[in-house]
């Protein structure tokens, strides 16, 4: 028998390599890159592939491995998934064969034990601020850990003992078979060989045999030491962290100052020996939180643990500050700002929070008869056809646009970045975050008359206010504005450009999105990509996000380049994926991030990058980057209960349209056709929306007229009546006429002037664009409206 080349993989350990697989009657077999890991079976087309693209995935768990001859065995699932499969050489199909029963067996064991693992780390699950459950969680781990290895080793015996076994009775048919002499020799020398094969096996056997009867016999007294030692480190933090509260109330008793509670104490006056109070633990924790596996990276060949308590470095007293419940920053980081912001001297006052609705109306369930819109159409313009309420939602675009802030904590950390790649890596998060609200929104938004204003004061709670105005009638554009208490201010300015496909609709915004930080003089625009909606005509509608996004910083040079995979029925990707890099000036990559974005969002810091084989049908080389364990930047927040029945809103969408005392006379919520409509008055709904698109027809007809006496005094223009808001009358009207907007940049045809927004051109870009000219949030501390129109 040859020597083999590679020993047989040990339980426990990812085994990969080149086999041939069979794809179809075309190609036959092709080879792949497999990889055997955790009771996976995965394979790529090369290994540069490993990184980014797996092509499939077997569950050994419940797979069943047959062998054809001898190079070839099949792997199958029951039938949804079937791999035909061939070695190199004999050898070599023996290897994999081992592997995957290896494999095999632990994975059925952990998936049966996996129930059992759940409840005891529901019931073991610590609260916040005890250290105690994360040392028993530790112990528990290493002791499945033990366990499993344990296990692993009676499977090695199993196996030892049935292959030697079968080698064995081969071998003595073949003695049976009379041949001649130098074959007979051949077949001595065969058995000979066998008969080594099996006193190794039975030496291995037996120390495997030893081992477990030694494992067994002293598992129990080293449970009992462990959950000893774990019971004295808790004991040991709890009178450290006594220590640390005695020594801060001592050096501020010391220091004449009245002891605060800790959610109400400043952070300023803690001294480095004492326990630091939410705002400085938070960020420290900040900081720490995302370099963390980048900086440590021993933590990859320790036990996996939770990832907030491999934070504890320095001294037990800032793990326990980091365990109080501020592992995802958000709470420290409001705390933190409130506390620190000396312009505001009544922040450090308890002041009660608004309490925002959290329901609205259910969505009526009324049949839509297309006859009784199509009777209403006859002889009419197809651009001024009203359409009915049934396509909409109650909200109108400029309360969209201020979705965007849903997610406004991961702009409040960016701030907070000492590094401009580490900042970017939380923008780029950002831009990915404000399309997770529409993967179930196929409802169309009001579109906004012109003058239309939506003010979203959030200071109290977030920190933040927001004003949108709608600046552009033809082509229809908003303009949206955003400033925060914690250094961070957003601009845009979005229109929208379609085209009707026939089977989908793809919705394109021209304009792009400034984000600035007042700290470090970041200044990042970003673009936003395709909306498709799809099954216009026929079926149920549903929407992707498709396209590319370069979000650059002007100040640095830095850029991330995210790619919106468009779904596809073939690919074997993860639909709704997003993955990006974030480089810097000179083009090297630092960070590369990945994800879904109607779900979360993960950076994984770049060690090395080097160029993978050739892939693609051009033939062209892949950067392979080797990554540092990923850390996530954002998770979407779930949906309220019975969203279903609220047009899918978030817990945001729900309260923009909730009635606000002092709100501009022009805003949103006081539109009467929307309001209808949240209010299930759909009958209604349509009759106040037909008066207010004609109500804005006399207006803009009027403009014109006295725009254009203005320019030429002497000549009357022939009037053409331009066709009302494009938006509402239906999303296909424009492209059905082929008259969508052009780059907005480049045109404004309006002759309206904006209230609260002048236009201006872009320093940073270079394009024009609605710059906010202040004055909203003075006039409502005044409450004087008298300056808005009469749009309602």
């Amino acid at each position: 028998m040859s020597e083999p080349k590679a020993p047989t993989p040990a339980p426990g350990d990812m085994y990969k390599g080149w086999l041939f697989k069979w794809t179809n009657y075309i190609k036959g077999y092709q080879r792949r890159w497999f990889v055997l890991s955790n009771g996976l079976l995965s394979y790529y087309r090369t290994q540069a592939e490993m990184g980014h693209t797996c092509r499939g995935t077997i569950n050994l768990a419940t797979a069943n491995i047959a062998v054809e001859d001898s190079c070839n065995f099949v792997i199958s699932n029951g039938g949804a998934q079937t791999y035909h499969l061939k070695a190199s050489s004999e050898v070599e199909r023996q290897r994999w064969i081992t592997a995957l029963e290896l494999a095999k067996a632990k994975a059925v064991r952990m998936q049966a034990e996996s129930d059992d693992s759940e409840t005891e780390g529901l019931t073991t699950s610590p609260a916040s601020g005890q250290g105690g459950g994360s040392r028993n969680s530790e112990v528990q781990s290493t002791l499945r850990t033990l366990g499993s290895k344990v296990e692993d080793l009676s499977t090695c015996n199993d196996l030892i003992a049935k292959h030697g076994s079968a080698l064995q009775r081969s071998l003595s048919e073949l003695e049976g078979i009379r041949l001649g002499g130098e074959a007979s020799e051949k077949i001595r020398q065969v058995t000979e060989r066998a008969t080594l094969f099996r006193i190794t096996s039975n030496a291995m056997i037996n120390a495997c045999r030893d081992f477990l009867a030694l494992a067994q016999a002293h598992s129990k007294r080293w449970q009992k030491a462990l959950q000893a030692e774990r019971e004295q480190r808790v004991r040991l933090e709890e009178t450290l962290e006594q220590l640390a509260k005695q020594h801060n109330h001592l050096e501020r008793a010391f220091r004449g100052a009245t002891v605060l509670p800790p959610s109400q104490s400043n952070p300023a006056i803690d001294s480095k020996g004492s326990v630091p109070v939410k705002g400085d633990a938070s960020d420290e924790d900040e900081e720490n939180e995302f370099f963390d596996a980048c900086e440590d990276v021993q933590e990859f060949i320790t036990v996996p643990a939770d990832p907030k308590y491999h934070r504890r470095s320095g001294s037990n007293v800032s793990g326990i500050s980091s365990e109080l419940g501020m592992d995802d920053g958000t709470t420290s980081l409001d705390e933190q700002s409130l506390a620190s912001n000396p312009e505001s001297p009544q922040s450090q006052e308890l002041v009660p929070m608004k309490k925002r609705r959290s329901r609205i109306p259910d969505k009526p369930n009324y049949s839509l008869n297309l006859w009784s819109i199509m009777k209403n159409c006859i002889g009419k313009e197809l651009s001024k056809i009203p359409m009915p309420v049934n396509f909409n939602e109650p909200l109108s675009m400029l309360q969209r646009l201020s979705e965007d802030l849903e997610y406004y904590e991961l702009l409040d950390r960016a701030a907070k970045c000492q590094s401009s790649l580490e900042q970017m890596c939380y923008v780029a998060a950002f831009t990915v975050s404000s399309y997770s609200t529409t993967v179930h929104r196929t409802g169309k938004p009001f579109n906004p008359l012109l003058g239309e204003t939506f003010e979203l004061d959030r200071i109290p709670e977030c920190g933040y206010r927001s004003l949108c105005e709608q600046v552009s009638h033809h082509p229809p554009a908003a303009a949206h504005h955003a400033i925060s208490e914690r250094g961070w201010t957003l601009s845009q300015e979005i229109a929208l450009a379609s085209k009707f496909r026939g089977k989908y609709l793809s919705i394109m915004p021209l304009g792009s999105i400034h984000c600035m930080f007042e700290k470090s003089n970041n200044h990042y625009t970003w673009k936003k990509v395709t909306t498709t909606v799809h099954n216009i005509i026929v079926g149920k509608l549903w929407i992707d996000q498709s396209g590319e996004i370069d979000v650059v910083n002007h100040r640095t040079g830095d850029r991330c380049h995210l790619k919106f995979a468009p779904y596809s029925y073939f690919s074997r990707d993860v639909a709704r994926k997003v993955t990006g890099v974030v480089t810097d000036k000179d083009d090297k990559a630092h960070y590369v991030l990945s994800g879904t974005w109607d779900e979360k969002m993960e950076c994984s810091r770049v060690m090395q990058s080097s160029r993978g084989g050739e892939n693609g049908a051009e033939g062209r080389q892949k950067t392979v980057y080797q990554t540092l364990k990923a850390k996530e930047l954002w998770r979407k927040n779930p949906l309220p209960e019975g969203a279903d029945n609220m047009y899918y809103f978030s817990s945001l969408a729900l309260t923009l349209n909730e009635s606000e005392d002092g709100v501009a006379p022009t805003d949103s919520r006081r539109r009467p056709d929307q309001r209808l409509m949240e209010q299930g008055r759909w009958e209604e709904a349509n009759a106040e929306k037909q008066r207010l698109e004609e109500k804005q027809r006399t207006t803009r007809r009027e403009r014109e007229r006295e725009a254009s006496r203005t320019a030429n005094p002497s000549e009357e223009a022939d009037e053409v009546e331009i066709a009302s808001e494009p938006s509402e009358t239906t999303f296909k009207t424009e492209t059905l006429h082929g008259c969508h907007p052009p780059e907005y940049s480049s045109v404004h045809q309006d002759s309206y002037k904006a209230m609260w927004f002048e236009r201006q051109v872009d320093q940073a870009t270079g394009e024009p664009t609605h710059i906010y000219k202040g004055g909203y949030w003075e006039t409502k501390e005044q409450g004087n409206w008298e300056c808005c129109p009469d749009i309602f």
